[in-house]
């Protein structure tokens, strides 16, 4: 057990220790300001403060973690080695950096309260972030400071038996619509065969009814291929459906369809299911609890994990919402555009609430590559390179790597040629 010194024990304090110590290196860890009983404690030890009590491990603290509600903080990003780090320590502190408030501005999503530019659907874009304008996004850097202090404490105490972790991955599978041309109903179908000749669309038209006339599988209709594919591995990937109601956002087919509802139950016999909440349900709780309530009604069990429709996050209302429905997995934390660790972490989380100050039961599963991210590098070779070198970053800490593809990803669709070939290289990864 790693014991901490430190004057003042705060909520922010003991969360941010606990993801560093606890969930990335291990280390259960526990607090004091008793300096005979820091003294007294003979093993892991190490003190968080101004100056240091001896010549003990010694980590000189930023005053961000003894602080409550929001300030404008100064933030000056210097090089580490092969990474950045941000607020500095003095020479006496044995990192130069003080990577538990560094830490916990990333995990909290601090910068995301602060006024900021929004783009057209309301969300916090990649390049707002002291992350992107630094150049440090594509890495793990809360992950890799842990690993920084890992080293610092190997050194000072050789003869303790450190645990270590293993690289996992954590797959996402995002189901907005299940079906291109199937079970959409009369008026629908009309209307798309009326786009189509509109729009000369001529052998989208002829694969619609080849579709309709039961004679080719609907393109995005994978999920054999999806459970084929989760058959051949030990970890559960998470499918995420979209059964809100029909809305300007939202397209998928309705649950009064029975092929629909039993296509979640028969996915649900070997993934893990929750639900993509719809866009008008991210400010409705109401709505929410309606979508929650029907998936559970489908499963059979209590709802594991939501992902808000098109990635979107109102903190902290959105994260509120989910605890109030005891929903306790989220899988919304990400960018769209951008590879890379929107959160500094490749370990899932809690969320810490900054208007409370409390650590909460909800876990932020941040995800790192969404397939639409990768659309825009051009060849295949530039796609798998880009996404190796991703992954290579989570490997480097034993991080839990989270990708979300689509069902549609995995079509015969040209834009989508080649995408079944990257999420067999991310499965591959963990062997």
């Amino acid at each position: 057990m790693l014991l901490v010194y430190t004057h003042k024990i705060t909520p922010r304090l003991k969360y941010v220790f606990k993801h560093i110590c606890k969930r990335i290196l291990g280390l259960n860890v526990k607090f004091t300001s008793k300096v005979e009983d820091f003294i007294a404690h003979d093993s892991l030890k190490m003190s968080y403060a101004k100056q240091p009590l001896s010549n003990e491990l010694f980590i000189r603290s930023h005053e961000l973690l003894f602080e409550q509600g929001l300030s404008d903080i100064d933030i000056s990003v210097q090089q580490w080695d092969n990474t950045k780090g941000f607020f500095a320590a003095s020479e006496r502190s044995d990192l130069p950096f003080d990577i538990f408030a560094a830490s916990f501005y990333l995990l909290s999503r601090y910068e995301e309260y602060l006024p900021h530019v929004k783009d057209d659907y309301g969300r916090f874009m990649a390049k707002e972030s002291v992350a992107y304008k630094h150049r440090f996004l594509s890495q793990p850097v809360v992950d890799i400071w842990a690993y920084k202090l890992l080293a610092v404490l190997k050194n000072r105490f050789p003869d303790f038996d450190f645990p270590t972790r293993r690289y996992k991955i954590q797959p996402v599978i995002d189901v907005p619509t299940a079906y291109y041309f199937r079970k959409k109903g009369l008026l629908r179908t009309i209307g798309g065969t009326f786009a189509d000749v509109g729009r000369f669309r001529l052998k989208q038209l002829y694969q619609r009814y080849l579709v309709l006339m039961g004679f080719k599988r609907d393109p995005y209709d994978t999920f054999k291929w999806i459970i084929a594919r989760q058959k051949q591995c030990d970890f559960r990937f998470m499918v995420l459906f979209l059964i809100g109601d029909y809305s300007t956002y939202d397209k998928n087919i309705s649950t009064n369809k029975k092929e629909f509802v039993s296509l979640i139950k028969s996915v649900a016999d070997y993934c893990d299911v929750g639900i993509k909440a719809s866009y008008f349900a991210l400010e409705d709780i109401l709505l929410l609890k309606k979508e929650k309530e029907k998936m559970e009604g489908i499963i059979n069990t209590d709802l594991k994990a939501v992902r808000h429709s098109f990635s979107k996050l109102n903190l902290p209302q959105s994260y509120r919402n989910l605890i109030e429905l005891e929903i306790n997995q989220d899988f919304t934390m990400g960018y769209i555009d951008t590879l890379g660790f929107r959160a500094g972490t490749c370990t899932p989380f809690q969320f810490y609430d900054l208007d409370y100050e409390t650590q909460t039961p909800l876990r932020i599963n941040p995800y790192h590559c969404l397939d639409f991210a990768l659309l825009k590098y051009q060849s295949q070779l530039d796609k798998e390179e880009h996404l190796q070198r991703l992954i290579n970053e989570v490997k480097a800490v034993n991080g839990t790597f989270t990708p979300i593809f689509h069902n549609y990803t995995f079509s015969d669709l040209s834009r989508w040629d080649g995408f079944r070939s990257l999420f067999n290289l991310i499965l591959e990864s963990a062997e």
